[in-house]
């Protein structure tokens, strides 16, 4: 009798474990799905109104949430922009990778994946999201993960080019700093212009000369 009564606890337990478990991913999945809305639904609101006219208000009441579930999610408004941020600058490395696959060497790719990045100045949501707001609300971007996580696939670049004997034997963590740092503020002084299209051409050539110093020159 005992050891049924062991049994029937035991099974009732496995059975509320379970539930709980199923409850536990109901609510990752919940709030995952209110994490998408909110960024999409800032996103939009910040590239349309810039980081201090967009309304959390509004941007809750879009997708049907609250401020409730903003704040549980980011912590406040400035966390949903770094999330936001995030997004945005890790697509902008993906388009600039895009940009690089079909140049013929390494260096190319590299220099060809700068100049992607410093062109999407153009794009107003970049400029506004990324270039403009971003460093003025969320401070110096190399602290960013998004900047971080393309400043790693610039030393992974760095450090074949200089085994291959392209670029000098320099520091690779310096060098890919410099080469990272460039075309990011090159895309700044892009996206602060009063004619962006006029300093577009020359942030490129400009960062192609500053990078072209890396090379290991041929006699």
């Amino acid at each position: 009798m005992l050891k049924q009564s062991r049994s029937v606890s035991q099974s009732t337990y496995v059975a509320y474990t379970k539930g709980q478990s199923l409850a536990a991913r109901r609510r990752a999945e919940t709030m995952e799905e209110n994490r998408v809305k909110l960024i999409g639904a800032a996103r939009r609101a910040f590239a349309a109104s810039g980081f201090a006219g967009a309304s959390m208000d509004d941007l809750t009441a879009e997708v049907g949430l609250t401020r409730g579930a903003l704040y549980h999610g980011f912590g406040d408004k400035k966390g949903l922009l770094a999330a936001v941020v995030a997004e945005v600058d890790s697509e902008m490395a993906e388009r600039a990778q895009h940009a690089g696959s079909g140049a013929a060497t390494d260096w190319e790719r590299l220099i060809a994946e700068g100049e992607a990045y410093i062109e999407m100045a153009l794009d107003p949501e970049v400029r506004r999201i990324v270039l403009l707001d971003g460093p003025a609300v969320l401070g110096d971007p190399a602290t960013w993960p998004s900047q971080n996580a393309c400043l790693d696939v610039t030393k992974q670049a760095v450090t074949r080019l200089i085994a291959d004997g392209i670029m000098q034997p320099v520091d690779v963590d310096a060098a890919s700093r410099l080469l990272s740092g460039a075309a990011f503020n090159a895309a700044l002084w892009v996206s602060a212009s009063d004619t962006p299209r006029t300093a577009l051409p020359k942030a490129i050539a400009a960062f192609r000369l500053m990078a072209e110093g890396f090379l290991v020159r041929r006699s």
